[in-house]
């Protein structure tokens, strides 16, 4: 049921329970990776419908990520989130602009932010 199948990709595994939880809330399923490389092998594996993406993982930019990911599955719909860039940024802006990401939430983030993002 990929629809309701969504990846999670942040080094901090405090982060991605937490939006694991709220997902599962929701209904989603969901699978974890704590870096670039997980992430990839687990799209290699899965049809997710949705990513959430960390922009800073220790082996790859999320931005990078994002490229590669929609290389292999372009239906995945990409979400980056990041306590790093903001929205206004020049590379996020142009990673949106050119459809590499669909949305980007800034950490902290409201959990209504990440149910708009989803729907």
């Amino acid at each position: 049921m990929a629809e309701k199948l969504v990846l999670v990709v942040d080094d901090e595994p405090d982060m991605c329970w937490a939006l694991e939880h709220l997902l599962h809330s929701q209904g989603f399923q969901t699978r974890r990776a704590l870096n670039a490389q997980e992430a990839l092998t687990l799209t290699d594996q899965c049809q997710f419908s949705c990513a959430f993406l960390d922009a800073k993982l220790p082996d790859m930019d999320g931005l990078v990520l994002a490229r590669q990911i929609l290389a292999n599955a372009p239906q995945i719909r990409i979400i980056m989130v990041s306590g790093y860039f903001y929205r206004d940024d020049v590379s996020i802006q142009e990673a949106i602009r050119l459809g590499f990401i669909h949305d980007f939430i800034s950490k902290p983030f409201l959990q209504q932010e990440i149910l708009k993002a989803i729907e």
